[in-house]
């Protein structure tokens, strides 16, 4: 990797960051695809095998901070954490961390410690000179229990004996095993260690083995890390000012060593370490002077700037059966771009540091409250739509009046100056396909439903023309209008996520056509408002069926066939099919997954008309189906029907995981709906909607239910 920083990541989506990391080097081409696909997530049969009684795989956001600068090697840094600001504030802790050289990590040696306790001794210095005598030869019985550890340069390399006294004055000998265990964690291997020489040990000190077993006070493998920060007068010295506090006080000292320990078991647990031997030695060896205290020390240099040190001990591993078992701790290690143990130690220490830093600055400045309802309030300014141009007045408007809410960004949003209060809101459906897909596009039928009120859409008056969506996109919808006085602010909201097969942008076109038609006064008939949709489609799709625009529009249950042109049945149902919409993080592009099929059909023209004709009747029998509840049937047929898609290409296999996982908890049939390539699933569950949409979520995956009367 040439260069870690990444301007914007966290304003990218995830299909576009993982882009960007495969554009960098950071992920190779199939860790790319793995994390698309969410094949980087650890099976439950795999995870069976791990530990006892398990049921399921536990899921936390798996996140990326960038910047990071370490020993003059740039590294993005894989982080598994659920508490909001910690990677934005590591990846601002790194940013600022470049200009002075980033981040330098030293250690002198990376040894496990083994322990082997003896009791029942009557002769303490005896039992401690028989140990001193007879050191080279436990050496050697020591080396030959892992005889393939010594091959690869590691094996114990020396033995320290303690005297200790237990509560009741009696003796005890501690004898300590010191191991090089080279890129591998250790515990078993050091425990077999312990557990092979024990009975040597006790022998020669004439007493009894009491315990045999690592220690997770990691003392012999301890990490320096150090950086240095330019920071205004006043800053630098509350920083300081609080590293004092935590050195003297242990109830501080144990706040300041978790902001520590927030990165360290962050990037501990994305690359499959024991996070929990790590925190355990890192709280003792806080502990270790008979006092508790901080692990960092920050003070100013005579150059002025900030200077940090933390020290601590650290014992990873990047080998071993665990991380060989779980796909995600291998694409933590790729992340990394650590080579061995030791440098992926060289860079938690520094990410422990830089923690620290946003930590103590949050505090210096505005924080730690401030910044996370910060975070929570850009968020939720963000999915009202808010324009770049007014987006982060709302934001601190928002946080100033204390109700972190949608409702309360929008109302913010509308009282802005040159803005009035919006006008009527206009809503138009969605769409979701249930039968049919590309087969349409050859003259077959296919069945849609419309999904009501998806799109919500006002318009308010502005100083000039402000909106959140592609300009080209507007600027089609106000020529077709005929409005010249584009001073005014479109406001939408969509329960309907982009890029997922659902017509939103058909939905959005037909919402604004709507509100401009009733703020004006246009008197548009329902034809027109969808011709003018149908044009900004042509944005969106280049040759559209006319489906989205016109389901959006007329909201109507629909058997569509374009043939000489769109011919459109429109379907009155007796009952409302119990439908669910899933969809993960993939963005499928209608455009492109047509264009693939046209090459494909190309080659294959029979095999892919004898598929289209299968598509047609499905669609036909479908509407049937539809209008009397035959909900078993219909099913089937979207079984039938997805098999079909998948056989020409446009299936992924994070879409087929979403069909198989809503069938399995009990959809009677699921299909991709769309394009494909991507985007959304549809389920008809008679009777267990909530038992789907459960799992779905409990998945990850996002959901929409259609309520009852939904499409009647």
């Amino acid at each position: 990797m040439k260069n870690s920083r990444i301007a914007g990541f966290y304003r990218m989506s995830i299909p576009d960051r993982i882009a960007r990391l495969e554009e960098l080097g950071c992920l190779s081409a199939a860790d790319a695809a793995r994390l698309r696909d969410g094949r980087h997530v650890l099976a439950s049969a795999a995870a069976d095998r791990m530990i006892e009684n398990v049921v399921g795989v536990f899921g936390l956001p798996f996140a990326i901070a960038p910047n990071f600068v370490v020993n003059g090697r740039e590294h993005v840094v894989p982080l598994v954490v659920e508490e909001p600001s910690i990677v934005a504030g590591l990846s601002n802790a790194a940013a600022m961390a470049r200009p002075t050289g980033g981040f330098k990590v030293e250690s002198e040696s990376s040894l496990l410690i083994g322990q082997v306790h003896v009791t029942g001794v009557d002769d303490a210095d005896h039992a401690i000179a028989a140990i001193a005598d007879a050191k080279a030869g436990l050496l050697g019985m020591a080396n030959a229990v892992h005889p393939r550890l010594t091959e690869r340069g590691g094996g114990v390399r020396d033995i320290d004996v303690r005297l200790l006294a237990l509560p009741d004055g009696k003796p005890v000998i501690a004898v300590h095993l010191l191991v090089d265990t080279c890129d591998a964690m250790g515990a078993n291997l050091v425990n077999t260690i312990c557990e092979a020489l024990a009975p040597d040990i006790a022998a020669l000190c004439e007493g009894r083995v009491a315990l045999r077993i690592l220690s997770n006070l990691a003392d012999g493998s301890l990490f320096t890390a150090r950086v240095r920060y330019s920071l205004p007068d006043d800053v630098r010295d509350a920083i300081a000012m609080a590293s004092d506090i935590a050195i003297v006080d242990p109830y501080r000292a144990a706040t300041h060593n978790k902001g520590v320990m927030n990165g360290v078991d962050a990037l501990a647990i994305a690359t499959g370490n024991d996070w929990r031997a790590i925190e355990a030695g890192a709280h003792a060896f806080a502990a270790a002077m008979g006092r508790y205290q901080s692990l960092s020390r920050w003070s100013a240099a005579e150059n002025g700037d900030l200077v940090g040190e933390l020290k601590m001990p650290l014992k990873v591993g990047t080998v071993g059966g665990t991380l060989a078992n779980n796909p995600a701790a291998r694409l933590g290690l790729a992340l990394a771009g650590t080579n061995n143990a030791r440098e992926l130690a060289e860079l938690m220490a520094a990410v422990g540091l830089a923690q620290n830093f946003a930590a103590l600055r949050a505090l210096a400045t505005s924080g730690i409250q401030t910044g996370h309802m910060k975070l929570h309030a850009r968020s939720v300014v963000a999915s009202v739509g808010t324009p770049d141009d007014v987006f982060d007045t709302v934001v601190e408007r928002l946080i100033e009046s204390g109700e972190i809410k949608d409702w309360k960004a929008r109302q913010i949003l509308g009282a802005l100056p040159g803005a009035d209060a919006a006008g009527p809101s206009a809503s138009a459906a969605g769409k979701v396909i249930l039968l049919g897909e590309h087969g349409v596009v050859y003259g077959r039928h296919a069945l849609a439903l419309p999904i009501p009120g998806a799109v919500s859409v006002s318009i308010s008056a502005a100083e000039t023309l402000t909106h959140a969506l592609p300009d080209e996109f507007v600027a089609v919808l106000l020529r077709e209008l005929g409005v010249e006085n584009t001073n005014v602010r479109i406001n939408v909201d969509s329960r309907l996520p982009f890029g997922k097969g659902l017509g939103s942008s058909a939905a959005i076109a037909v919402g604004i056509v709507r509100a401009f038609d009733e703020r004006l006064g246009l008197g548009l008939d329902d034809e027109r408002i969808n011709a003018i949709a149908f044009e900004s489609e042509k944005l969106a799709h280049g040759t559209p069926s006319g489906i989205d625009n016109t389901l959006s529009t007329y909201a109507r249950p629909m058997l569509f066939c374009r043939n000489d042109g769109l011919q459109v049945e429109a379907l009155d149902l007796d009952i409302s099919p119990p439908l669910l919409i899933a969809w993960g993080d993939e963005t499928g592009r209608t455009s492109e997954m047509v264009a693939g099929v046209r090459a494909r059909r190309e080659q294959a023209p029979e095999h892919f008309d004898a598929v289209f004709d299968q598509m047609d009747r499905l669609s036909l029998e479908g509407a049937d189906y539809l209008r009397t509840g035959a909900w078993e049937e219909l099913g089937a047929a979207m079984n039938i029907c997805h098999g079909l898609l998948n056989a020409i290409g446009v299936s992924t296999p994070q879409l087929e995981r979403m069909v198989m996982l809503a069938r399995q908890s009990g959809a009677v049939g699921a299909k991709l709906t769309g394009a494909g390539g991507g985007g959304s699933i549809v389920a008809l569950c008679p009777g267990c909607i909530d038992e789907v949409r459960d799992a779905m979520e409990q998945a990850g995956y996002s959901t929409l239910v259609l309520a009852a009367g939904d499409s009647s």
